[in-house]
């Protein structure tokens, strides 16, 4: 049976991310000095971890640069692609590597997104499985101010510096979202649990 796999901001392509910073301004955000290094790697580790007939959502920002979306065609896997804010072509020129283009995806009472949804928008899923933060996460503060701040559980980021540089299996990613408090499935109108 195949299995489910979450991924998202693997950049392909792009020179820039392996110069990026972490917040701490001493650490690389990435660990190689070239995007094709860094995508040799990011290709080899993503067919070592799913097989050709496995599902696998990008949850966007995909490649950086037209040339690399040629890299697509070297991944494994029935791919559909959550648009990000730098999956900026055509249509066509995606849909040549994913089965599927879309805005969202929900999925066992969780939604995909790029971008983290406004807290607002969640009142009905239990967690915003989401990229576009690279290392960072959605952190809550204590109105108080009686503690530091501390992630959200309502989000969970797939971001490749989140998951050593390959897609994750989306059992892993429940299993995470259960260690940090979050909740998996739909929520009724008062925000408590209830059955898909």
């Amino acid at each position: 049976m195949p299995a489910v796999f979450l991924v998202s901001d693997t950049h392909f392509g792009h020179a820039g991310v392996c110069r990026f910073m972490r917040n701490d301004g001493v650490t690389k955000l990435r660990p190689w000095d070239t995007p094709d290094e860094m995508d040799e790697e990011m290709i080899k580790r993503w067919n070592e971890t799913v097989r050709p007939n496995d599902k696998v959502y990008h949850l966007g920002d995909v490649v950086i640069n037209r040339k690399a979306l040629k890299t697509l065609g070297r991944l494994n896997g029935d791919k559909v692609l959550i648009r990000g804010n730098h999956d900026i072509f055509r249509d066509d020129e995606y849909r040549e590597y994913f089965r599927e283009l879309r805005a969202y995806h929900v999925m066992n009472g969780m939604i995909f997104s790029h971008i983290p949804i406004h807290s607002d928008s969640l009142a009905r899923f239990g967690t915003n499985i989401h990229g576009h933060l690279h290392a960072n996460r959605v952190m809550m503060n204590d109105p108080f101010g009686h503690r530091p701040p501390m992630i959200d559980p309502r989000y969970h980021s797939v971001c490749v510096e989140q998951t050593d540089f390959a897609p994750i299996l989306f059992e892993d990613v429940i299993k995470r979202i259960k260690e940090e408090g979050g909740t998996v499935g739909f929520k009724n109108g008062n925000g408590t649990q209830c059955a898909d």
